[in-house]
């Protein structure tokens, strides 16, 4: 099937452009995991039409229903990947989905690599994208570093280049989908913590709290989920840090692909993630329509 919008995203943004795209009778799949920070929110009263004060979990829920209402389709699934063709294949963990348009909404990445010097090396051996890099370490002995399905996903396209593969967990329990679990015998794994890289000009080893080293010559970064930055830097998506770079209109500098909420960089409010994902949704229309009339 393919749908007219997909929306990466169930959060504030996300819900907002599926109510708008449904009910302007785009067929509209939004797919995204239970895991917005608007979940930690105990109270939210700065929000426009709540006399008493509601919890981010209540808003949430609430949203989704009223989606779920008009006719969306919501999936929950980690989106690992996200690649253009004639339309926009996105990967998940659970399957593959196709679109004419695509949203990202995933938020802003909140999470923080644990690891001395990983700064340092960023560039010189330390990468967060195997579809970028991935070529210059070609039957090199390489390593993900990361605990969930994103890790894994990565791992298996670096080893088109090369076998020598280690998941690094750095002391976190895996947390790998069933359907994945079959590819961990693909790689080695070191669950070991990790205290610091070192090397020179670039990164040669990594050294664990135990006192023990590891030779490597290159290290992928894919800790926690894919994040907006991810997207970005393997769909060459214009950023401006680790946010998406977007016009008024929401658009990105790729013609179909939209961006709104927290990962563009905005003032990190509910409303106006809300206002972002209903901008979206014009534009996200207004190219299907012209997608219909030139076809």
């Amino acid at each position: 099937m393919i749908y007219d919008a997909i929306i990466i995203g169930k959060g504030p943004a996300g819900i907002s452009c599926a109510i708008y795209t449904t009910r302007a009778n785009l067929k509209t799949l939004v797919i995204g995991k239970s895991d917005s920070m608007l979940l930690k929110a105990d109270k939210i009263e700065n929000y426009y039409g709540f006399v008493e004060p509601v919890s981010g979990k209540e808003l949430l829920e609430t949203g989704v229903e009223q989606a779920l209402r008009l006719g969306a389709e919501i999936v929950e699934d980690e989106v690992v990947s996200i690649e253009k063709t004639d339309n926009f294949k996105v990967t998940g963990v659970n399957g593959e989905y196709e679109a004419k348009t695509v949203l990202i909404a995933t938020g802003a990445p909140v999470v923080r690599v644990p690891v001395k010097n990983l700064d340092r090396f960023e560039g010189s051996g330390v990468s967060y994208c195997t579809t970028c890099d991935g070529f210059f370490y070609r039957n090199k002995k390489v390593g993900v570093l990361g605990y969930t399905d994103y890790a894994i996903h990565e791992a298996i396209d670096l080893s088109v280049f090369t076998k020598d593969i280690t998941l690094y967990t750095n002391n976190t329990p895996l947390n790998v989908s069933e359907n994945l679990k079959e590819s961990l015998d693909k790689f080695k794994i070191n669950t070991s913590k990790i205290k610091e890289l070192q090397g020179q000009d670039r990164i040669e080893e990594i050294v664990f709290d135990d006192g023990s080293k590891e030779s490597i010559e290159g290290l992928f970064i894919a800790y926690g989920s894919a994040s907006s930055s991810s997207f970005a830097l393997k769909m060459g998506i214009a950023t401006e840090g680790k946010s998406i770079i977007v016009n008024d209109k929401m658009e990105t500098n790729i013609p179909g692909l939209f961006a709104a909420g927290d990962c563009t960089g905005v003032f990190k409010q509910v409303a106006v993630a809300v206002g972002q994902g209903a901008l979206a949704s014009r534009q996200m229309n207004d190219y299907i329509r012209k997608m219909r009339k030139d076809g």
